[in-house]
């Protein structure tokens, strides 16, 4: 079995907000994250501002764990939602955490303002989180080492509890008719996890989750995954690297698009690396074992 490589994040592109992409918008933070059509609007500025290929949503990595439960700090036009405050001192109280309501709440208005963003003729990039930047929001770290540690069998159950959630998260995802389904866990990356406990995670969790969610690919969707996780898939050799040629050379998030339908899961590159070319017209696609 391989060794386990980290990807070192170095996208350039905006990160937060700023002046540049709020002027003229004519909205007002926090509100401005918790509407469907606020979200439009600035998911379109980023888009333009970027020069992006597509549209992003949401604007942090806090929607999954709100709706479960988690106190949010709205934040304001720089910073974006944040945890406020944990509401689990213990792994076991994050077994009795509520299911996903898809119908209410600020998830809600992110379902709502993608497929509004589809209807205008956007490609959409929906940003879903994995189990440990859920938990981030949700208990403090200290206590989900310990858990790792400890607590094995407890923690396969949280991060089921938690994947199913995703999954069905997902799969609500293509109801209001997004394109691009983005997975990232960066917390639960190896440089802060550590060889030995990243092994444990891609065995008990992230492998079979991925095969789970390869099911939910179609002709009009792909999932696109963080370096990161392509990295612990290929070290696990639980994945291998497939080339697939483009019409040419283009930007990674074209060739993403163009694949849509062709291929089941990208993550040669972080989507948020807007400026990344694929100047050899190759595309590599993920595929699982």
């Amino acid at each position: 079995m391989g060794e386990i490589k980290d990807f070192h994040c170095t996208y350039d592109n905006s990160v937060g907000m700023n002046e540049e992409v709020t002027k003229g918008l004519g909205l007002t933070f926090p509100d401005a994250y918790m509407h469907c059509d606020s979200m439009v609007k600035l998911s379109k500025a980023l888009k333009e501002h970027d020069g992006a290929s597509f549209c992003e949503l949401p604007f942090c990595h806090t929607v999954e764990a709100e709706a479960m439960g988690g106190i949010i700090n709205y934040g304001n036009a720089l910073t974006g939602p944040r945890a406020k405050e944990y509401i689990c001192t213990s792994v076991e109280e994050l077994l009795e955490l509520p299911e996903i309501d898809f119908s209410q709440g600020r998830i809600h208005e992110v379902l709502l303002a993608c497929k509004e963003l589809r209807k205008q003729g956007e490609h959409v990039v929906l940003q879903v989180s994995g189990p440990f930047t859920i938990l981030n929001v949700l208990i403090d770290a200290k206590y989900v080492f310990k858990g790792l540690r400890k607590k094995p069998d407890i923690m396969k159950e949280v991060f089921w509890k938690l994947g199913d959630q995703i999954l069905k998260f997902m799969e609500e995802a293509k109801k209001y008719d997004v394109d691009l389904i983005s997975y990232a866990d960066s917390s639960g990356g190896v440089n802060i996890l550590g060889p030995k406990m990243a092994e444990q995670v891609v065995e008990d969790f992230t492998y079979e989750f991925l095969k789970k969610a390869e099911a939910l690919v179609d002709d009009q969707t792909m999932i696109l995954l963080c370096p990161k996780t392509t990295f612990a898939l290929l070290g696990m050799e639980k994945a291998i690297l497939e080339d697939r040629k483009l019409f040419g050379p283009m930007s990674y998030g074209e060739g993403c698009i163009e694949m849509i339908g062709k291929a089941k899961f990208a993550g040669q590159m972080c989507i948020k690396n807007i400026g990344y070319q694929l100047e050899n017209a190759v595309f590599k696609e993920v595929r699982l074992k």
